[in-house]
């Protein structure tokens, strides 16, 4: 084999392994976008660069994959709804507290189905792996009742929250919905 020849070996072979690395990459990040959606560009324009925002969506997969999430029972899904129900009937003479027990049975829901409920930020994590395509209405929901809390949030506003709560809720427990907005 002439030098040459060598030469044109060595650089197709580190040609073909750069085009694996990049192929490699590029599937990760179509992987990461797939799965959480919307959340994936939030995250992105809130880091410094692409990578360290896949750095935190990778390890927000490797701690959800951690929890031990749990399929609601027919039973207790019936019960959430029929307590979701409950709660919408309550917005029309109290419409503070049925935003109040929105948000409180949206978070019981969550702790039945296996994930930690012991802060709104850790919820945003863990929920953003299997539930990213309904996060912004938890976001806007939870912005609302805490504008709610402080004296601060109109009637339309508060029908906003339920309106989020439940694109959420339903999400969580498992059943489509026609018009979350």
């Amino acid at each position: 084999m002439s030098s040459t020849l060598i030469t044109v070996l060595v650089i197709l072979a580190v040609l073909i392994v750069v085009a694996a690395v990049v192929g490699l990459a590029l599937s990760r990040r179509r992987a990461l976008r797939q799965r959480f959606g919307p959340e994936y560009d939030r995250v992105v324009a809130e880091q410094d660069d692409r990578r360290a925002a896949e750095r935190e969506l990778r390890e927000r997969e490797r701690r959800h994959a951690e929890l031990e999430l749990r399929e609601l029972d027919p039973a207790d899904r019936e019960r959430y709804s029929a307590e979701w129900d409950e709660v919408q009937l309550r917005f029309v003479d109290a419409p503070e507290q049925a935003v109040g027990a929105a948000d409180e049975l949206v978070t019981r829901l969550m702790a039945d189905r296996g994930y930690p409920t012991n802060g709104y930020d850790e919820q945003l994590t863990h929920l953003s792996v299997e539930h990213a395509r309904t996060l912004d209405h938890y976001r806007k929901a939870h912005e609302i009742h805490q504008a709610n809390e402080r004296g601060e949030a109109s009637t339309e506003q508060l029908r906003q929250a339920l309106v989020h709560y439940r694109a959420l809720f339903a999400d969580l427990l498992g059943t489509q919905q026609t018009n979350p907005a």
